[in-house]
């Protein structure tokens, strides 16, 4: 089982990117996301991966942290959501975005994915509301404190903040997502909550 790659990247594409370790070229199908956190062609990078085999394919899946791949493994567990739907979902929500739509039963969040209609988000929240706490929303990957570690870290601070002032959890973290979407990754915990708050008590 290959579990990581650590190596330059040396070439990518709409979807995928081929991880050089020591002369072998491991070519992964990554989300939107994950490729562009790996940076430039020739840089080093770290990839989390997971190996999905059947009778007539052998692919590799590659993710800039360990949540990401974590949250890819649940969806799949989705009846009809397959590895290019999760890559998709993932494309489009970071998995604190995803998070907090699972907990708060926000399928039309879910639903903002390409090929990812009603009914399938509506099975996906539906499924994975009571798993979506037990998963990190974002650190793990290898690095270094990057800008969306540190962003993770104010959003999970600005969810607790909301749950000292009453608001249940998936009211809390919904807010906290949709205040993040309108600030952006760099927010700070002040703005977050701030933003948050009006979310929720709207």
């Amino acid at each position: 089982m290959i579990a990581k790659l650590k190596g330059l990247l040396d070439e990518s594409g709409a979807d995928w990117a081929v991880v050089d370790v020591n002369g072998v070229g491991y070519l992964v199908q990554c989300s939107a996301r994950t490729l562009s956190a790996l940076g430039e062609q020739g840089e080093a990078v770290t990839v989390f991966t997971d190996l999905q085999v059947s009778e007539n394919d052998m692919r590799l899946l590659g993710f800039a942290t360990s949540a990401e791949r974590d949250w890819f493994r649940l969806l799949t567990q989705v009846q009809g959501v397959g590895s290019k739907v999760a890559l998709a979902i993932l494309s489009a929500l970071s998995t604190a975005e995803l998070q907090a739509a699972c907990a708060g039963q926000d399928a039309p969040q879910v639903a903002r994915a390409n090929g990812v209609g009603p009914k399938l988000a509506g099975r996906i929240v539906n499924e994975l509301k009571d798993k979506a706490g037990a998963l990190p929303a974002a650190p793990g990957a290898a690095a270094t404190h990057s800008a969306g570690s540190l962003a993770s870290g104010a959003n999970a601070d600005a969810v607790s903040a909301l749950e000292n002032l009453g608001f249940k959890p998936a009211v809390a973290a919904q807010a906290v997502a949709h205040a993040q979407g309108e600030l952006g990754d760099n927010a700070s915990e002040s703005d977050l909550i701030r933003v948050a708050l009006k979310k929720a008590a709207g």
